[in-house]
């Protein structure tokens, strides 16, 4: 293992901050306490090269553009390191964990997302379990994708949300097992891993903000809101309904509004509000409603796959027709195939 060289990418996040008399601010000698915690030992640690940002990305705070940027560092890198560990906020890393697996296509290498509850020098924190065992895994040969790992758990990226703002367990992947679990040993569950690419496929184009929109579904909401949301032009409206994608039918005008996006060409995808399950359309007369008006289901993605993967299509170019074909092609194991 310790001839493995990975790229250590400190983009922003609670781990890299330290207690201040204004709050938690970026640590000033972040670099030399990874060096401190990360020193090579009997050969258990690869070596690795820190690429630490100059302005720290509060993740709150991330956009699309972020994401971009991050994929394209790795890109630029990608020769020269054998992994990657990407330290980052926990607020929005299912969202740039998924939006680098549709850049980073084809991976033939590992490229492990990570971060803390709990800043790396204040007592109780999760930091230094986190970061040393992404580490070894991104020294590892069998895994070629982007993934989550936290506290003890493996995930894919694009498989990932967040579940908790208050325990150290903050990740899951609802609807696709964990990639490996780490105990007193790391055992990879190899039957659930992407299988290695015969080459790299990596597509960062620029990326947009503020063209994908969420509306949430709850009772008695007025369709005025939805219509609120179409007034600010997005190219895609994601409809947050219940169960396996229901929203009310009562209201005829709900339909109406919908199916005129539609014929404008904005892209409307269904999902659910539950962490578990599969969107099926059909299913009940108010999923065949949405479906009648021009949504398309998102299956059993999550959001943050949803809302990551319609803006890598829109910055492919491609048009609202050819979106609604593309978003229900798996890309990057987002969604059962």
């Amino acid at each position: 293992m310790s001839a493995k060289h990975i790229a250590l990418i400190y983009t922003g996040g609670t781990i890299g901050m330290a207690r201040t008399d204004k709050g938690y601010a970026p640590m000033k000698d972040f670099a030399a306490v990874l060096s401190k915690l990360l020193h090579p030992v009997s050969g258990a640690m690869p070596r690795y090269t820190l690429h630490e940002y100059a302005t720290p990305i509060d993740s709150t705070n991330a956009v699309p553009e972020d994401w971009q940027r991050i994929a394209r560092d790795i890109a630029a890198r990608y020769h020269e390191h054998d992994g990657f560990v990407v330290l980052h906020g926990t607020d929005t890393m299912a969202y740039t964990a998924s939006a680098l697996s549709f850049m980073l296509q084809g991976l033939r290498k590992p490229v492990i997302v990570t971060g803390s509850q709990i800043p790396l020098g204040e007592v109780r924190s999760d930091a230094a379990q986190n970061l040393i065992t992404a580490m070894q895994l991104a020294a590892s040969d069998q895994i070629s994708e982007v993934a989550i790992y936290f506290n003890q758990r493996l995930l894919r990226g694009n498989r990932a949300t967040k579940t908790s703002a208050s325990r150290m367990q903050a990740f899951d992947s609802p609807n696709y097992p964990w990639l490996a679990e780490a105990g007193i040993d790391l055992r990879l569950n190899a039957s659930v891993l992407l299988p290695r690419a015969a080459g790299e496929k990596f597509e960062t184009p620029a990326y947009a903000h503020g063209r994908v929109l969420p509306v949430r579904f709850v009772p008695g909401m007025p369709v005025r809101l939805v219509q609120a949301m179409l007034d600010l032009d997005p190219q895609a409206l994601i409809l947050q309904g219940y169960g396996a994608g229901n929203v009310p039918d009562r209201d005829s005008a709900l339909f109406d509004v919908l199916r005129r996006a539609h014929e404008s060409g904005v892209v409307l995808v269904a999902c659910s509000q539950s962490l578990h399950g599969e969107v099926a359309l059909g299913t009940y007369a108010t999923g065949s409603m949405l479906e009648s008006a021009g949504a398309i289901g998102a299956m059993d993605m999550t959001f943050e796959a949803i809302f990551a993967k319609l803006h890598h299509l829109f910055a492919l170019g491609m048009s609202a027709q050819e979106i609604r074909m593309a978003f229900l092609q798996d890309i990057s194991g987002e969604l059962a195939a």
